[in-house]
């Protein structure tokens, strides 16, 4: 990922299509493009703007970057995500996840991020389920291959106590449905 980020940080766009419109910010490393213009980046910058609705992010991925495909990187931070949207969970290649600074208030949220086999950095830190309890471990133990959350490394001490609670998760899913 040593190549400039496609910035759109700090535009004021509201809906993802307002997007498709804009020029991204020039910053210290030029972005280099393709022979269709495309940029040749895998990280993307929507941070610092009032997006809530992220349905037409492929849209988006698919405008500005040469290989949608490979996108690595993606910084939401400072919006008004309230949801994680299932065009995320699409991200197979996704290693980067910035959501800090959001509206997310259920840990159900993040664990649709579970099917992202590289996500290994996430920041979450700056929504309301930073305030419910048991936060970091639940989040830990939904997205395993984590590295990084909330800009802090996981240690071993959380990655075992979130195995232990995962377990717990398990159990008592196997037992509801042995009810049912």
């Amino acid at each position: 990922m040593c190549s400039a980020p496609v910035d759109l940080s700090f535009k004021c766009i509201g809906s993802l299509e307002d997007a498709l419109t804009e020029e991204p910010s020039a910053g210290l490393r030029p972005l280099k493009r393709d022979a269709t213009k495309k940029y040749v980046s895998r990280s993307l910058r929507l941070s610092n703007n009032i997006i809530s609705d992220l349905s037409h992010l492929h849209a988006i991925i698919n405008h500005f970057l040469a290989e949608p495909s490979r996108l690595a990187w993606v910084d939401l931070s400072f919006n008004d995500i309230s949801n994680i949207d299932p065009v995320l969970c699409e991200l197979h290649e996704l290693r980067i996840l910035y959501l800090h600074g959001n509206n997310l208030c259920s840990l159900m949220e993040v664990d649709r991020l579970g099917v992202l086999p590289s996500l290994h950095t996430v920041t979450l830190h700056g929504n309301s389920i930073e305030n419910v309890r048991g936060y970091r471990s639940h989040v830990i133990s939904v997205l395993p291959h984590l590295k990084m959350m909330d800009f802090s490394a996981v240690t071993p001490t959380e990655r075992d106590i979130a195995q232990i609670l995962q377990h717990r998760h398990n159990r008592k899913k196997a037992a509801q449905r042995g009810i049912n």
